[in-house]
């Protein structure tokens, strides 16, 4: 493969067969750039006239509240519509945060004292809460080296009991749908997938939260497109739609809603306040009609870094059940031990171009609360039947998903870093990786 024309004198430095590498900036040598690099924050770096439009709409309607106010509001049912049809799926539900579609998902899916959910090791704390907060056990099963849920490991955590597998899609990254969907078929469970890392994202052509029975979005911050806050929750199945609709908005089922089934299947149940503000939806409306062209850049990028690095000897990249279909979020290396890890990342922030360990979630099962099972109180229904006490929580119960996690480390990527800015990726890593990997 013929190499691109954009590699820097210490990138071709640090090429095989060089006489020499350059000396890295951690041992005194000249950094790559002259000032940090890091990757910032999506969504809100796309702000322009149409959310400013999408907001003065609303104000100037007077009407903020998602169902009624002097003028007919629209914002959030009109982001619902789009949603829906940008992830190729029936229904939208557009809730307050990625936790809130979390709790709605629970509900949606009857989850309830008992009930036990697989979950990956690695995730963030939203996903077991969620299932604590309806009463349920959370399962946690080892990630592999996608940092997503292992199949492999599934089928040794289910039980009787087990009623959902949750697949966490984490830092942009498709979980290996195939596998885990027969997995479900197989012992007749549901699959939830949580798309709060990898907006935008897809796998084998279908947007993620399309694949499984019910799917969860944030729209936060951190997340591909953002209003600060906000959520959202996607089936095909008419009846978990009305589930989650009703448990966002204190068990009722209103009228814009219930006419997309026709008319209400279910009685009224308890439900919550996860309503999706009018100035939300607005924000998010403007932000979804600009999700693909924020995707193509971030994958753009990222393809650039990946075609500037592919023939360094020894690179071992983050396993991807599907390369098209990921985000793009970061460029990921197995360092196979902590130690060669440890000085990648500080050589690389001497060089100014600012790697990281895999993040946005934490390892559950050795986090303190978890450990001592007092989760809300110690005596929480769902860890004082003899079921929730058997469940293995500490760091016995997911030795592969810390292993893996110490040795993985990368950099993160930004819909507008610059050519220069990848070039300068690029040659860090090529200047890096070969010292730190010997």
């Amino acid at each position: 493969m013929k190499r691109r024309s954009f590699l820097t004198a210490a990138a071709v430095a640090a090429a095989p067969g060089a006489e020499a590498a350059p000396k890295l900036a951690v041992d005194g040598g000249t950094p790559v750039r002259d000032k940090p690099l890091r990757a910032g924050y999506w969504g809100s770096e796309f702000y322009d006239d149409k959310e400013r439009a999408e907001v003065l709409e609303v104000l100037e309607a007077k009407s903020p509240f998602r169902w009624y106010g002097p003028k007919t509001p629209r914002k959030v049912l009109q982001f619902e519509t789009e949603f829906a049809a940008r992830m190729q799926t029936r229904f939208a539900v557009g809730v307050t945060s990625g936790t809130a579609a979390l709790d709605c998902a629970m509900a949606a899916l009857q989850i309830g004292p008992g009930d036990e959910v697989i979950l990956p090791a690695w995730t963030w704390h939203s996903c077991f809460n969620a299932v604590v907060l309806a009463g349920g056990l959370p399962v946690c099963a080892e990630i592999d080296e996608s940092f997503n849920l292992d199949p492999d490991d599934i089928e040794n955590r289910i039980t009787p009991q087990t009623k959902v597998i949750m697949a966490v899609h984490l830092q942009g990254n498709p979980c290996d749908m195939d596998s885990i969907m027969a997995i479900a078929r197989r012992h007749k469970l549901r699959v939830l997938e949580d798309c709060a890392q990898s907006v935008g994202a897809s796998y084998k052509g279908r947007p993620l939260g399309s694949i499984g029975d019910i799917g969860i979005y944030s729209l936060q911050l951190n997340k591909t497109i953002t209003a600060g806050e906000g959520g959202a929750v996607v089936t095909n199945d008419p009846e978990l739609f009305e589930r989650a609709s009703r448990f966002h908005d204190l068990g009722g089922f209103r009228p814009p809603h219930q006419s997309q089934l026709g008319q209400a299947r279910l009685d009224w149940f308890f439900g919550t306040n996860f309503r999706m503000s009018e100035f939300t939806g607005g924000v998010l409306l403007a932000q979804l009609r600009k999700l693909d062209k924020i995707v193509a850049a971030v994958r753009a990028n990222a393809g650039f870094v990946h075609d500037g690095i592919r023939d360094l000897p020894g690179l071992r990249l983050r396993h991807r059940p599907d390369p098209a279909g990921e985000l793009g979020t970061g460029v990921f290396f197995d360092f196979s031990t902590k130690a060669r890890c440890d000085r990648f990342l500080a050589a690389m922030k001497a060089e100014n171009v600012a790697a990281s360990r895999p993040g946005g979630s934490v390892i559950l099962p050795t986090l303190p609360h978890v450990v001592a099972r007092q989760t809300l109180h110690p005596a929480w229904p769902a860890f004082q039947t003899p079921r929730g006490k058997a469940i293995r929580y500490g760091a016995e119960s997911c030795p592969r998903t810390i292993d893996i996690l110490s040795r993985f480390s990368g950099v993160l990527m930004d819909p507008k870093f610059s050519k220069r800015d990848l070039e300068d990726v690029v040659a860090a890593i090529r200047k890096v990786h070969p010292a730190v990997s010997s």
